[in-house]
C-alpha cells in the first residue's frame, strides 16, 4: 500500500534515513507580534502538540516530549495513515475544533476521556519526506510538500498568513482564537527554542504544578497552584474555576494516591488544604501575576500529561 501512497521524492533536502523522534522547534513568547516581509503568521491552537512519524505504512503519534500515545490518538493515526507519502514525519497538533474555528484544551481533555472522533490533527511543518530530510529548506517549501500531502485527507493544513502580524493578532482574539505564531519564512527547522519562530497569546497562560487540593465542608474547592523555581516549589495561587463535576471527581481520584502530610512548598503558606506530592500538572489560564507570581483569575484547563 505504501508503494501506491507514494510519490516521486522532491529534490529537496539531503537524502537521509528516517530518524527517530526528533525535539521539536519552540516558539519564544513575546511581547509585540513581529511585523515586515520576511515573517508568515499562523493561527495558535489549543491543543497536543505531536510529531507524526510515517514509516513501513504505518503511523506513530509522539507528544512533545517523545512518549509513543499512538493508542491514545487513534484516530489522529488512522487519518495519517492516508497521507501520500512513503516516508515522511509532520508537525502538528491535536486539536478538537468547534464550528467557530476555535479550539479548546479543556474540549480535547475531555473528549480523550473515551476513543474520541471528533480529534484532528493540524500539520503545521514537514521535517522529512521520502528518504530526505528536509529540516533545511526553507519553510515555505517545507509547508508547500506538507499541503500536496496531506491533500484529500481528513489532515488540516495550518495556513500561513501574509498580512501584517498585529493586524491578525487583533482580529484572532476578537474572534477568540488562542493567539498568533510568528515565523521567518525562509527559515530552516531548529529544535528547541528559537528567535525565528515567536508566539503571542491572547490570554496569558502557564504550565503549574499542583501541590495540593481544597474542600469545602467536604465539597470540591480547587487546587493549589506551585512553580518550581530551581529545586523549590514556590506558591503560584489557588484555583477554582474550571471544573465541573466530571473533572473535579476525576483530578480527585488522581490526587488521591499522592496524599502527604506536609506542604510541598519551600516557604509554608497560611492555608488549609489536602496536601500531594507535587507530581501532576495543570494547565492554567489567567489574566495578570502578581508582584509575588500568584495567578489572578486563573482558569483550570486540565492535566498536562504529555509533558
Amino acid at each position: 500500500m505504501a508503494s501506491q501512497r507514494q510519490r516521486k521524492s522532491p529534490a529537496i533536502g539531503v537524502k537521509a534515513p528516517l530518524p527517530g523522534f526528533i525535539k521539536p522547534a519552540l516558539a519564544s513568547s513575546v511581547e509585540r507580534v513581529p511585523s515586515g516581509e520576511r515573517w508568515i503568521h499562523e493561527i495558535k491552537f489549543d491543543g497536543y502538540r505531536v510529531q507524526v512519524h510515517l514509516a513501513d505504512d504505518a503511523a506513530t503519534i509522539y507528544t512533545r516530549r517523545g512518549r509513543d500515545w499512538t493508542r491514545r490518538f487513534k484516530k489522529v493515526a488512522e487519518d495519517a495513515w492516508h497521507i501520500k507519502a512513503g516516508s515522511a514525519i509532520i508537525d502538528g497538533e491535536v486539536v478538537v475544533p468547534a464550528a467557530n474555528g476555535t479550539t479548546d484544551f479543556s474540549v480535547l481533555q475531555n473528549e480523550l476521556r473515551g476513543n474520541s472522533s471528533k480529534i484532528v490533527l493540524v500539520a503545521f511543518d514537514l521535517l522529512y519526506l521520502n528518504g530526505r530530510d528536509i529540516r533545511s529548506v526553507p519553510l515555505l517549501e517545507r509547508k508547500a510538500e506538507l499541503k500536496k500531502i496531506i491533500s484529500g485527507t481528513d489532515v488540516q493544513f495550518s495556513e500561513s498568513f501574509e498580512i501584517d502580524g498585529r493586524k491578525m493578532f487583533t482580529h484572532a482574539c476578537k474572534v477568540g482564537l488562542e493567539g498568533v505564531v510568528s515565523k521567518v519564512r525562509d527559515s530552516s527547522y531548529t529544535s528547541g527554542s528559537n528567535i525565528k519562530w515567536v508566539k503571542k497569546t491572547c490570554a496569558q497562560r502557564e504550565t503549574l504544578t499542583i501541590a495540593g487540593f481544597a474542600l469545602d465542608e467536604g465539597k470540591w474547592d480547587g487546587v493549589y497552584l506551585g512553580r518550581r523555581k530551581d529545586n523549590d516549589l514556590v506558591y503560584a495561587g489557588k484555583v477554582d474555576n474550571g471544573f465541573d463535576n466530571a473533572s473535579a471527581a476525576e483530578l480527585r481520584k488522581r490526587l488521591e494516591p499522592l496524599r502527604r502530610k506536609t506542604q510541598p512548598y519551600a516557604k509554608r503558606i497560611s492555608r488549609k488544604g489536602v496536601w500531594v506530592e507535587p507530581k501532576l500538572l495543570a494547565e492554567i489560564e489567567y489574566r495578570t501575576k502578581s508582584a509575588e507570581g500568584k495567578v489572578r483569575h486563573p482558569f483550570f484547563k486540565g492535566l498536562r500529561e504529555d509533558l
